[in-house]
């Protein structure tokens, strides 16, 4: 008689050679191939047989292409093949070392699945759930034996995705997690041990900027092309949040929501309004044919035109002429505008507090330029018209004949207006007067001004030489000849510029720092590692960096300061920063700048 898992010490290779997958949909059928192709006996079991000869035709189809791709031998894919098996009963689990249910988003099919396999599998089998987001505790404890549950979170597609979340609840036995990462790594896949909470890590920091983003786009505040482009421009994400949400399906994110809600109570988890009229509708994404975009048929990735989609032609108000521009300031990001605009074949006046720093400003552009050239982007007589364009000035009279003045100085209100009142003096008759803040109302820099109508937000990321995003933000003081002006000229210097209005964080900030927030309240509360949750979001989310990561690089002080624009404006208690974050920046650790933020750094 087989011993009790609990009672099983297990090695570090995993014992788990057949397995059994419950439920033949796309992440069931993808999992059974990452099995079958590391060398797995394997079961898959549907309730219809339609399904599962489908999920056997998937099965061949694509080890047939990873064929002509040379990733596969011939003899790899008969090997594979040859060892899946498909059935219509939980029976054919019963000599399985392991099952994994990937079965619908229900407490009701997942547990009556689970109970089930109770009777039918060996005392020492593992029960694995591959749930997103529902309690692994709760499916558990239907269980005869609960110590052998937990969760398996594969990520969409299976083959493809390095992720696996190994969940554990308060009864898993500690053997079972191991059997079961011991595999994951055998299968070529990187376990992250994750406790049990809607979501796990992925999904849970995922969903929430999703949801957020579905938010956005219901307020009317962005339109659905400009919020995602801006977060794969500014964020280097691979696809914008609300094609993600189509992927994905808008049914299954309002299901891990409504869980996360459930469990959270924040405000910022409770489903977007948008999302339930969606799906109510049938509107559920690609598989549908339709959902935040419409596309060429349903399960098509092509996006086609529809009411929504913007004209072809620009039927904006003219812009006025631009053919000098004043930058204000002496940092990194107004020598890399002043770059920008130079590099593009405008005359630009770089001013600065003193005629030193802005030489100093210059002579930095000088060496951006020459990178530039050493790296064959730039040739050195491009390089040479493009520094020679560029003008140090001492002092902001210079910008009396400008045709655009951008300030890039230091994110402080009161700092900004100063400096609008005085180009308001200094500024001739039509000139537009931008800022480049990230946070604070545009708005509150126009008023500092006798012509509110005339000034207009241009954030620039950073780099901004290399960033190809820029937020043009409107007041509603703003007019529109001002705003096509902008808008003209971010074309003229190869940026992508996306509208949005005059609030807090715009769109990049406003859906970057809560997402960057959850994470520190996931380590706060001991529920993951830095190490697990950057993982998690590199590999699961796509993102470049995870968001530790991103954080040490931005500084945790503009972060804070960011999060508490943020929770001020909107109010929402769910967006104050995380105590974590306010201790690490009191203590004056404050990311790479300094040597030590939430990792440390040798220092240069």
């Amino acid at each position: 008689m087989a011993t009790p898992l609990s009672d099983t010490p297990l090695s570090p290779s995993s014992p788990l050679k057949k397995v059994a997958v419950v439920g033949l949909g796309t992440m069931g059928t993808g999992i059974a191939e990452v099995l079958a192709k590391a060398g797995r006996e394997v079961i898959g079991i549907d309730v219809g047989e339609e399904q599962a000869a489908r999920a056997l035709a998937a099965l061949e189809a694509a080890t047939a292409h990873a064929v002509r791709r040379g990733r596969l031998t011939e003899e790899e894919r008969a090997g594979t093949l040859a060892r899946v098996r498909t059935a219509t009963d939980l029976t054919a689990a019963a000599d399985a070392d392991l099952v994994i249910e990937v079965a619908p988003e229900s407490y009701e099919i997942k547990q009556r699945i689970l109970c089930e396999l109770d009777g039918i599998v060996r005392p020492d089998t593992i029960l694995a759930t591959g749930t997103n987001a529902l309690s692994v505790t709760r499916l558990a404890s239907g269980s005869a034996r609960p110590e052998r549950v937990l969760g398996l979170h594969f990520f969409n597609p299976a083959p493809a995705m390095k992720l696996v979340e190994v969940v554990s609840s308060v009864l898993t036995a500690p053997q079972a997690v191991a059997a079961v990462t011991a595999l994951a790594v055998e299968l070529g896949k990187e376990p992250v041990a994750v406790g049990d909470r809607p979501g796990f890590v992925a999904d849970g920091l995922l969903f929430g900027y999703l949801n957020q983003a579905a938010a956005m786009y219901e307020a009317k505040y962005a339109s659905r092309e400009d919020i995602d482009a801006a977060m794969r421009l500014g964020c280097g994400l691979p696809m914008g949040p609300l094609a993600l949400l189509d992927l994905i399906g808008v049914d299954t994110a309002r299901t891990v929501l409504d869980a996360m809600y459930a469990e959270s109570r924040d405000r910022l988890h409770a489903p977007a309004p948008i999302l339930k009229q969606l799906s109510e509708a049938g509107l559920t994404g690609r598989k549908a044919g339709r959902g935040f975009y419409t596309y060429a048929a349903p399960g098509s990735a092509t996006a086609v035109p529809d009411a929504l989609t913007p004209a072809a032609g620009d039927t904006r108000a003219a812009g006025r002429p631009v053919r000098s521009v004043g930058v204000a300031g002496s940092g990194t990001m107004a020598s890399g505008i002043a770059e920008v605009f130079a590099k593009a074949g405008y005359d630009v006046v770089l001013a600065a507090r003193g005629e030193e720093k802005a030489r100093a400003a210059r002579a930095r552009i000088g060496k951006s330029l020459a990178r530039s050239v050493d790296k064959g982007r730039l040739t050195a007589e491009a390089a040479a018209r493009a520094l020679e364009r560029i003008v140090p000035a001492g002092s902001y009279d210079a910008f009396a004949e400008v045709d655009l003045a951008v300030e890039a100085v230091a994110e402080d209100l009161d700092v900004k207006r100063q400096l609008f009142a005085a180009l308001d003096k200094v500024c001739k008759p039509g000139a537009v007067l931008a800022t480049t803040t990230s946070s604070l109302p545009v708005v509150a820099c126009a008023r500092a001004t006798s012509r509110p109508q005339d000034v207009i937000g241009m954030h620039f990321f950073n780099p901004a030489p290399a960033m190809k995003l820029v937020e043009v933000v409107r007041t509603v003081l703003t007019a529109d000849d001002v705003h096509a002006t902008v808008r003209e000229v971010c074309g003229r210097i190869g940026k992508h510029a996306v509208d949005c209005g005059d609030r807090a964080g715009f769109i990049v900030n406003a859906l970057l720092f809560p997402y960057l927030n959850n994470a520190v309240k996931m380590v706060q509360e001991h529920y993951a590692s830095l190490d697990d949750i950057d993982a998690a979001m590199r590999l699961g989310g796509g993102y470049p960096m995870g968001p530790f990561e991103l954080l040490d690089v931005v500084g945790l002080d503009v972060s804070l300061a960011i999060e508490k624009v943020l929770h001020r404006e909107f109010r929402e208690p769910g967006l104050a920063p995380a105590p974590l974050l306010e201790h690490l920046v009191a203590a004056g650790c404050l990311g790479r700048k300094t040597g030590r933020g939430f990792r440390e750094y040798a220092r240069r």
